[in-house]
């Protein structure tokens, strides 16, 4: 009686406080029977208390709206929960509610907050175009069967820290309007996130994802945090969008792992991350720095990505990998890889791996070339490296093992020296045109004097010196030579003899020899050197033969002939050549007299250049000479051809192959 006295006094919007109540089917549809509106048939309460209560049957409130605050705080729901299409104008509180049946929350609005921390939901969860107005807790929540949060809206804070989904969890095309908080959480058997929509951070650190974690086409507006995530299944974030920073510091990818067309508008940072099984990570595009410091490949790698900078600190690849990169200032400082690793500088633009279309670089084409730039390989054990078209002119090679098996494939350029337009206290300075190490630039632009062009060093870039760079050029150069290019040997064959040159571990003796290499061919290098250094020498010669060394008149040998007439010896001129004259019996020869300007005669150039042009081929003219025009034949014959060997030398290490 008192039951059916309490029924009948509800109304429509009434107040109710059911706390540790027991509910069967049939009570409740009485309780709710009671605040119905008897025209329209909507259900509307007031404040309701239902903590602790116990619904045994099935729950169904049906589209019901609740104006004050709705609490069930541990309460326990034995059959099936229906509360779609409800409208929760105040606070709605469920923490620690036990759901043991089916909780459907589709289409239900929740115009404030929507407490679910630490409820277990025992069958599946329905939450289907819910909508969250305010903020929506499910901190610590468990979730036993399958929880289905598509399309669902929340406005204001999501969180579901160390909530627990043992079945699949679903938000696909979800859209969180403030942070969105999943720390901590546990994804047994795996999340789908495809095509939601996270308008401000979202934060996934030290989640666990136990299937296939499923982030295709979503959307992160603001910081994406995947920091010490570990994801037991497939991590696939196919044309995902991050706005903002997105972090995956030590997580764990224990299977494949596909960021095919993502997008990174700011900063992708991997730094300590694991990679357990082979990966293909990209293509895809991020307009800030890409950070590996760290990580770690244990499995065979394929990357392919456009960004602005590339940081391998650290990192350790414990298998074969290949990096296709486009825009990208990449640093190799300290990174370990044992077995082949590959660079290339992709050419083309990169293409979806699912729709074949091109990928957007608007965020990076308008501010650099797609070249590729390696900034450091310090400390790197170059053995299997290969570099193919990349761009190595600041790149810091100190301390750089195996230099000398280091593999570069097509144009790999280098630095070179100032153009030849430089100028130095007023005055143009020419360079030798040649490929230099960045390491060299540093050095020179350190020196007192040094001619503008020389490229600083940029902070924490080290100090060089000669010797040290001797050794890197020496290395390189059989790099060259091992690949049968010894045209592209040759600079680094100069760079050392210059650094050897100017180190002052070389004795000065050996300092001096080489500098009058380099003065006379640029150390059998420069071919036109060597040319000009002979046509002066040649020039020289010729001079002196015509002014000192030719003699005033050329002797007249005799012949003698016997003939046996009227037994008298008969010496008649001979008009024939004469025969080369014995050493003891030709006349000495007399030195040219008379002024410098009669000696220039046409005759006598005829003879000197005969001289000289014999003295190059190292052969003797014949010519008769005075004292002075021997010793000036004797150096010529051994001056003149080493400058012609130092030119054809030059000539050969162009074309050589």
């Amino acid at each position: 009686m008192q039951r059916d006295a309490y029924l009948a006094g509800l109304a429509h919007g009434s107040d109710i406080d059911h706390q540790g109540t027991t509910f069967d089917e049939p009570l409740l549809e009485r309780l709710l029977h009671a605040v119905r509106d008897p025209v329209t048939g909507q259900v509307l309460l007031g404040t309701a208390e239902f903590g602790s209560a116990v619904f045994e049957g099935d729950a169904n409130f049906g589209p019901a709206t609740f104006t004050g605050i709705a609490t069930f705080d541990s309460a326990t729901f034995e059959g099936t929960v229906r509360l779609g299409s409800a409208t929760f104008e105040r606070t709605a509180m469920f923490g620690a509610a036990v759901f043991k049946g089916i909780a459907t929350f589709g289409s239900a609005v929740f115009e404030n907050v929507a407490w679910f921390g630490s409820a277990v939901f025992g069958g599946r969860a329905t939450f289907e175009s819910a909508a969250f107005e305010e903020e929506a807790w499910f901190g610590s929540a468990v979730f036993e069967r399958t929880a289905a949060f598509d399309s669902a809206s929340f406005e204001g804070l999501a969180t579901f820290d160390s909530a627990a989904f043992k079945r699949v969890a679903k938000f696909g095309s979800a859209t969180f309007g403030q942070r969105a908080d999943f720390g901590s959480t546990i994804f047994d058997k795996g999340a789908s996130f495809g095509s939601v929509t996270f308008e401000r951070d979202a934060s996934f650190g030290s989640t666990s994802f136990g299937g296939t974690a499923w982030f295709g086409s979503a959307t992160i507006g603001g910081g994406a945090d995947f920091d010490s995530a570990l994801f037991h299944g497939p991590a696939v974030f196919r044309r995902a969008s991050f706005d903002g920073c997105a972090g995956f510091v030590a997580a764990a990818f224990k299977d494949d792992v596909g960021f095919d067309s993502a997008l990174f508008t700011q900063n992708a940072d991997f730094s300590s991350a694991v990679f357990a099984q082979p990966v293909n990570v990209g293509p895809l595009v991020c307009a800030g720095q890409v950070t590996l410091s760290g990580a770690s490949f244990d499995g065979p790698v394929t990357m392919a990505m456009a960004t602005r900078r590339l940081v391998c600190l650290r990192t350790r690849w414990s298998s074969t990998a290949a990096l296709r990169l486009r825009h990208a200032t990449v640093d190799f400082t300290h990174a370990v890889f044992e077995y082949p690793l590959s660079i290339h500088s992709e050419s083309g633009l990169f293409f979806s791996l699912s729709n074949g279309r091109p990928l957007d670089e608007t965020l990076l084409v308008s501010s650099r070339s797609p070249a590729v730039r390696l900034a450091s390989l310090h400390g790197v054990d170059a053995a299997h490296l290969v570099l193919a078209d990349i761009d190595l002119s600041r790149c810091l090679l100190t301390g750089t093992v195996h230099l000398d098996q280091l593999r570069l494939e097509g144009t790999c350029s280098f630095a070179t020296v100032p153009p030849r337009t430089a100028w130095r206290r007023g005055r143009p300075v020419r360079f030798t045109e040649r490929r230099t190490l960045a390491e060299e630039h540093h050095w020179r632009a350190r020196q007192s004097g040094a001619v503008p062009g020389w490229n600083v060093a940029v902070l924490g870039a080290g100090d060089t010196q000669p010797d040290s760079l001797a050794a890197m050029y020496r290395q390189l150069r059989k790099a060259f030579e091992d690949s049968k290019n010894e045209p592209g040997a040759a600079d680094f064959y100069y760079g050392e003899m210059e650094m050897r040159r100017r180190t002052s571990q070389t004795p000065r003796a050996e300092r001096g020899l080489l500098t009058a290499y380099w003065a006379l061919s640029g150390y059998g290098l420069r071919a036109t050197r060597a040319l000009v250094w002979l046509l002066l020498a040649m020039t020289t010669t010729l001079l002196a033969m015509m002014l000192w060394g030719l003699p005033a008149d050329d002797p007249a040998p005799r012949s003698t002939v016997s003939a046996s007439v009227t037994g008298q010896n008969i010496q008649p001129a001979s008009d024939a050549p004469a025969p080369e004259p014995h050493p003891e019996s030709a006349p000495e020869p007399v030195n040219p007299s008379g002024s410098l300007h009669e000696r220039m005669s046409t005759e006598r150039f005829e003879k000197g250049l005969r001289v000289v042009v014999n003295s190059v081929i190292f052969r003797s003219s014949g010519q008769a000479l005075t004292t002075a025009g021997t010793y000036t034949e004797m150096a010529s014959r051994l001056f003149e051809p080493a400058l012609l060997g130092l030119a054809v030398l030059a000539v050969r290490g162009r074309i050589k192959r």
